[in-house]
């Protein structure tokens, strides 16, 4: 039973689904709804997407090459060392669930996990509306929303802010724009406009105020950089009120005992390196994996450890960075592009997970 229908639910379905094994999706929410996240995929989630029949060119995924850095006065760019794309999670996340029950998975949409709890060897769910199921292989998905009882160790720290934008950014590039508490990403959309989201420190000065409006989110990061100021003017708020989701454990790996924690129930990337999808679909698979050889929690959740502890170090030692000095960062990029590509490259912690190189068919 797999809770939770995001990438890391979906890609958790398949496997088993095509092995025979028909495993039950709980999703709480209707198909293609929208969630907090920057939706940019590199080269190792579009190598993953691949893995499950997924073709992100024939979704309609926008390419992305360059990256810009800004703190203050400064501004820095490079180009990415891998293929980039941005693709709405609706979009995604619909074109996964189809794939897991062509597949032969079951998917229930509405369904409301209210608690979880353990019962001798089974795992029971309580349903919105009194229903009540039991497993005895509970795959958690439930991203950055925890579930009562179930909830992880980590430490609550962030919270995630989302704002669609209408409008044509000034480049076709991701942007990393520092602000007070944490900083902001601006990508293009797929389709046009932009998506504006931001890592803050709730206890940061304008942060309660950015993530209930959006003229405060647009001011708080405008106020973070010169560059932020121009590209935002040419922008327009496309909802009334920002997405949030809190309590996030950036850096945050899940030693779990006697369930499969995948996505980021399982680690919490910090979010400038683009690559939670990637680790939430390699997670998925191989969790699936794990399951198919009746490998217990604890063996996967050692396996996802070894593969991603390194990359998760680097990747919080740059948002620690970002964080503190921002201006090093900027500065960074432009005087050592290579060292910014090399580390780049090495928090693709789904290559890392599941191997680099997947072709379309080549299953999971």
């Amino acid at each position: 039973m797999i809770v939770g229908g995001g990438p890391a639910g979906a890609a958790a379905a398949s496997a088993p689904a095509r092995r025979g094994v028909r495993p039950l999706l709980l999703e709480r929410g209707r198909q293609g709804a929208g969630k907090v996240c920057g939706e940019f995929l590199a080269a190792d989630a579009a190598g993953l997407l691949a893995r499950l029949g997924i073709d992100l060119a024939a979704l309609g995924a926008a390419p992305i090459e360059r990256a810009i850095f800004a703190a203050g006065a400064r501004r820095s760019a490079m180009r990415l060392p891998f293929a980039g794309w941005s693709l709405p999670r609706a979009t995604l996340d619909s074109a996964l669930l189809n794939a897991a029950m062509a597949a032969g998975a079951e998917v229930v949409f509405g369904a409301r996990v209210r608690e979880g709890t353990r019962h001798g060897g089974l795992w029971r769910l309580a349903i919105a509306g009194g229903e009540a199921l039991e497993t005895h292989t509970l795959v958690l998905a439930t991203g950055k929303h925890d579930l009562r009882g179930l909830q992880r160790t980590g430490r609550d720290h962030a919270i995630g802010v989302k704002l669609p934008m209408s409008g044509s950014p000034p480049e076709a590039a991701i942007a990393l724009l520092a602000c007070r508490g944490g900083y902001a990403g601006l990508q293009p959309r797929a389709g046009g406009g932009a998506n504006l989201c931001a890592a803050l420190d709730p206890r940061a000065p304008g942060v309660a105020e950015a993530a209930r409006s959006p003229e405060g989110l647009i001011a708080h990061v405008g106020d973070g950089s010169r560059f932020a100021r121009q590209a935002l003017a040419g922008l327009a708020p496309a909802l009334n009120r920002p997405m949030t989701v809190a309590g996030i454990p950036y850096g945050h790996v899940e030693a779990s005992a006697g369930m499969y924690r995948v996505g980021d129930q399982a680690a919490v990337i910090p979010s400038l390196c683009g690559d939670g999808v990637a680790i939430a679909l390699a997670s998925g698979i191989t969790a699936a994996r794990a399951i198919l050889a009746q490998q217990p929690p604890s063996g996967y959740h050692a396996t996802l450890l070894r593969g991603i502890g390194r990359g998760m170090r680097l990747a919080g030692l740059v948002s620690m960075v970002e964080d503190r000095a921002p201006g090093v960062l900027v500065a960074g990029v432009a005087i050592a592009p290579w060292l910014a590509a090399w580390t780049a490259q090495r928090t693709r912690l789904g290559d890392i997970l599941c191997g680099p190189g997947a072709r379309p068919g080549d299953g999971v």
